[in-house]
């Protein structure tokens, strides 16, 4: 929106343009951090209103296959949810209001964040409103997909034609190759991935929050990069034009997290449920798309690729042995279960993903 007037001012473009970075033509960096704060702001002030709304409407409710589960968690017991309609809000605002609306980038951003957040609030309506636990796995699953495919779609058509726009990346190395149509399932894969491997770790207090902070930085950090034509080049990867706008977006879910999380943090007056987890992981796995760094979102998310493998893990382990192979999973819960304070629990989950984002980052350099 703003960004539409400042290209209507042109005799002030035309002497700011010879300092602007990338391929935006006006402050790209300084519209990157107006979003994150934007929308952290936002989400800041809907958040009290937003909370007691939820509050009178939809509660929590404790009821897990586990007992001893459902018996460290009973305080959380009617804590409002759906925390995730006013993060997908924040970014919304944030990215209309900040984002160059000319760029594919920033619509594709936004429709799926809402799509996905869309998904999960009718999830979380049911498992709230009724005696079912959400939408079956099959229903969830095949609008995953359909949602996962358009996104796709548009991503293709979006880059097809540009130079590594479709290749998949081996970042040590520089190792590529052109997987022309085949990008579209891969795509589907990765963004369906994506936002369930961040709904699996949204598990305590804080954590599912805290951790995508870390890598939605990351990966903002990523599209800046992939949209600047001497940084891509100094780095060593695909330069994309426009893509720079994606880091609008992922700024406004920086800045969205970081104010959800003001009320999410222990003890959490809010949970974000799947409306907020679902389309946190579908951006995830769009800028992983866009920036052709599919390899590194899994040392990047490193933390949501641990807590999915550990349900996986556990779930082999368990049809071939007959035991356990951790007390409880997803692997947070394996700690909780031993003994370990959540806070604990969580700080070191945040730890770990900072260290994860700086290791993805630092080795496009390395490599």
């Amino acid at each position: 929106m703003l960004i539409w007037l400042l290209h209507h001012i042109s005799p002030l473009l035309e002497q700011v343009e010879l300092h602007t970075s990338g391929d935006s033509r006006v402050f790209l960096t300084a519209r990157v951090a107006l979003a994150t704060m934007t929308s952290f702001l936002a989400a800041i002030i809907m958040g009290p209103t937003a909370i007691r709304w939820l509050k009178s409407r939809f509660r929590e409710r404790i009821g897990s296959d586990s007992e001893r589960l459902n018996e460290l968690h009973a305080a959380k017991n009617s804590t409002p949810t759906m925390g995730g309609l006013f993060i997908v809000a924040s970014i919304v605002i944030s990215g209309l209001l900040w984002g160059d609306l000319s760029s594919a980038y920033v619509p594709i951003g936004i429709v799926t964040a809402v799509a996905f957040g869309t998904l999960g609030g009718i999830d979380d309506w049911i498992k709230l409103s009724s005696s079912r636990n959400g939408l079956t796995v099959r229903q969830k699953l095949l609008c995953q997909v359909a949602i996962a495919t358009v996104t796709a779609v548009w991503c293709y058509f979006l880059q097809h034609d540009r130079p590594g726009g479709l290749s998949l990346i081996w970042p040590f190395g520089n190792v590529s190759w052109q997987m022309g149509l085949l990008f579209i399932p891969w795509g589907v894969l990765v963004l369906v991935s994506s936002s369930n491997s961040v709904n699996l770790t949204d598990g305590l207090d804080g954590l599912a929050s805290g951790c995508a902070i870390f890598a939605g930085s990351a990966f903002a950090a990523l599209a800046y990069v992939t949209g600047h034509a001497e940084f891509s080049r100094y780095f060593g990867i695909p330069h994309l034009v426009e893509a720079g706008e994606l880091a609008v977006i992922l700024g406004s879910m920086v800045g969205a997290m970081l104010g959800f999380l003001w009320f999410n943090c222990y003890p959490a007056q809010v949970f974000m449920g799947d409306t907020g987890s679902l389309p946190i992981g579908g951006l995830l796995g769009l800028a992983a798309l866009v920036t052709r760094q599919e390899v590194l979102l899994i040392v990047i998310g490193g933390i949501f690729v641990i807590e999915t493998l550990s349900v996986i893990m556990q779930v082999l382990w368990f049809r071939s042995t007959g035991r356990r192979l951790l007390a409880c999973s997803p692997l947070h819960n394996h700690f909780l279960f031993r003994g370990d304070h959540e806070i604990k629990i969580v700080v070191r989950f945040w730890i770990g993903s900072a260290l994860l984002a700086l290791i993805g980052v630092a080795s496009l350099k390395i490599s």
